[in-house]
């Protein structure tokens, strides 16, 4: 009997945004992920504690990864375009714009660990008006 095997990818879309209320400061993250057709899948917003907004920022990322590891694991390896309004953070995380600060290197050696079990990875940064359901979630994650 010969069995087939069938990789299910799947596309996904992920908006994410960080806020901080100071720079460092109380700070939260936020992140919506849908599909490539636009079905949105899960959407998340929390506080982190003060912190800078680049952490929070690249918090949103790393958040949203762990969600789709632990949530489709089966279905990688998948194509993921994050979206984001922070075009340092976008240039970081691409490659293009070395890191200095070494807090943010944990964050970042964490975020590329989880690019190889995810599958094919790519960044965009947009105007925030663009990104304004990421940057909602962030900000009302103050609310809580």
């Amino acid at each position: 009997m010969l069995y087939e095997i069938i990789l299910y990818t799947m596309d996904f879309v992920i908006n994410t945004d960080g806020a901080s209320k100071g720079n460092p400061g109380p700070s939260s993250y936020g992140y919506i992920i849908k599909s490539r057709g636009g079905a949105v899948l899960h959407e998340e917003g929390e506080q982190i504690g003060v912190t800078t907004n680049n952490v929070a920022e690249y918090t949103a990322v790393l958040k949203a990864f762990e969600y789709i590891l632990k949530r489709y694991p089966a279905k990688a390896p998948h194509k993921i375009e994050v979206v984001a309004d922070s075009r340092l953070v976008v240039e970081q995380l691409s490659g293009r714009f070395k890191i200095k600060s070494p807090h943010l290197r944990v964050i970042l050696e964490k975020i590329k660990i989880m690019e190889f079990d995810l599958g094919e990875v790519t960044y965009r940064s947009v105007p925030r008006a663009e990104n304004f359901i990421a940057d909602r979630l962030a900000n009302r994650a103050f609310e809580k």
